[in-house]
């Protein structure tokens, strides 16, 4: 079964950058997408803000387009969401979410949606 867990969030000045990451335990994601959400105060969940599949295809959404980057590790357990140029509209919880996707590309993952969700971290953007 696999588990992921999400750390790296705290607090950070607007222009700043933070890099989070997601693991893995019970199984490598060789064969799985991993995207990011963001769920805002007040706010529903929204994204995927980006997704990484197993095969190497990569998706952003717009308002992220340039400041974020989405990437894996060597030893395939790991995925980091590096985070530039931070703004307060930035502030949510942040959460990674995996979906087995070994037949799947980027435009049916984002229909199908995810299976596998981690318990978020919280990333606040404010002077």
């Amino acid at each position: 079964q696999l588990q992921l867990v999400e750390s790296g969030g705290g607090l950070v000045q607007p222009g700043g950058s933070l890099r989070l990451s997601c693991t893995a335990s019970g199984v490598t994601l060789d064969e799985y997408a991993i995207g990011w959400f963001r769920q805002a105060p007040g706010k529903e969940r929204e994204g995927p803000l980006c997704i990484s599949s197993s095969e190497g295809s990569i998706y952003y959404v717009d308002s992220v387009k340039g400041r974020f980057t989405i990437s894996r590790d060597n030893a395939k357990t790991t995925v980091y969401l590096q985070m530039n140029s931070l703004k307060p509209e930035d502030t949510g919880v942040y959460y990674c979410a995996a979906v087995h996707d070994i037949t799947l590309d980027i435009a049916a993952i984002l229909q199908r949606g995810m299976d596998y969700w981690g318990k978020g971290t919280l990333v606040t953007v404010s002077s």
